[in-house]
């Protein structure tokens, strides 16, 4: 296990109970990873996107949510806040440890 995935099992336990992230998604997390030691608690709700899409992109080309977040439905773009939330929220939990 690597530092990457680490933080990839600390933004899974930060996600809220009714989240469904897609099955076989630890390279997801990974991208995840990535973006929580990139941005930290500045991470977007598109930044999360962009991620997801980098991802789905080798799981699923034809994806209908392969475009740019700005071109998403309102609907569609919600689910890309739980995961945000859970990277700034994982970003919180590594700050304050590396405080103490």
């Amino acid at each position: 296990m690597t530092y990457l995935d680490s933080l990839a099992d600390l933004i899974r336990s930060c996600l809220p109970p009714d989240a469904q992230p897609p099955s076989d998604s630890d390279d997801l997390f990974r991208f995840y990873a990535v973006l929580l030691k990139a941005k930290g608690e500045q991470v977007t709700d598109e930044d999360v996107h962009n991620a997801w899409a980098a991802w789905m992109q080798s799981v699923d080309n034809t994806h209908a949510a392969l475009v740019p977040f700005c071109d998403l439905d309102t609907e569609t773009r919600t689910f890309d806040a739980p995961y945000a939330e859970a990277i700034r929220a994982a970003a919180r939990q590594v700050k304050r440890s590396a405080d103490h």
